[in-house]
């Protein structure tokens, strides 16, 4: 999800951008040309695609799994720190995956890039269970207690897992939201409290970060 870190006032944010964001240009170029579509609240914000491909680098992932690419800004920030290895993004067709396919030749790396188009819940059922390093979701909220379940059959153990848009801009404190999304999103995060096969850590950044390591 776009924008800034959730609990930041702008200076603050400007300040964390400005000791600590090292966006390329080429990422700038495609984050800039997501923020003119209709949909570009479902982008990641920069820091949270700097912090993947931190995740990457520091557990040595060589097989990843995205759920929910959009115009490509968190792929390419994990293709890139992978100097070998294989991206599975998970996604419904649309007219933004011309796009990110666009920036990933660019960059070079459409070769560890591996689009999946439909129903990301049967794309992970048939995917080879323990056989993954890292697995990014940030697709349909209403799944995520789903996309949990499925996500620790294919990690590895010690295999990372992250969920995005778990503050939910504050939505996750409703005590009887109308919204599915909502309502998955607020079961995620209480299965996880208590969930003794993973270690865990909601991160503020962006719009809720929930970091997994699967034990």
């Amino acid at each position: 999800m776009t924008g800034q870190t959730l609990y930041l006032d702008d200076s603050l944010y400007a300040y964390l951008q400005r000791v600590s964001l090292r966006e390329t240009p080429l990422l700038a170029r495609l984050r800039v040309e997501t923020q003119a579509l209709p949909e570009a609240r479902w982008q990641v914000a920069p820091e949270q695609g700097q912090l993947l491909a931190w995740l990457v680098s520091v557990i040595g992932a060589r097989r990843v799994i995205e759920v929910g690419t959009f115009t490509g800004y968190s792929a390419l920030c994990m293709a890139q720190a992978m100097p070998e290895g294989q991206l599975i993004c998970c996604d419904l067709a649309g007219d933004y995956q011309a796009i990110a396919q666009r920036y990933w030749d660019e960059a070079g790396v459409s070769g560890r890039i591996e689009m999946r188009l439909g129903p990301a819940v049967q794309t992970l059922a048939g995917l080879e269970a323990g056989a993954f390093d890292l697995i990014f979701v940030d697709a349909d909220k209403a799944n995520y207690p789903q996309y949990l379940e499925h996500a620790l059959v294919l990690l590895r153990r010690g295999g990372v897992l992250v969920f995005d848009n778990t503050l939910w801009s504050g939505r996750v404190l409703q005590a009887q939201p109308d919204s599915e999304d909502t309502r998955g999103i607020q079961a995620l995060n209480l299965a996880l409290q208590g969930d003794a096969r993973v270690d865990l850590s909601l991160v503020p950044l962006g719009d809720g970060m929930t970091l997994c390591r699967k034990r």
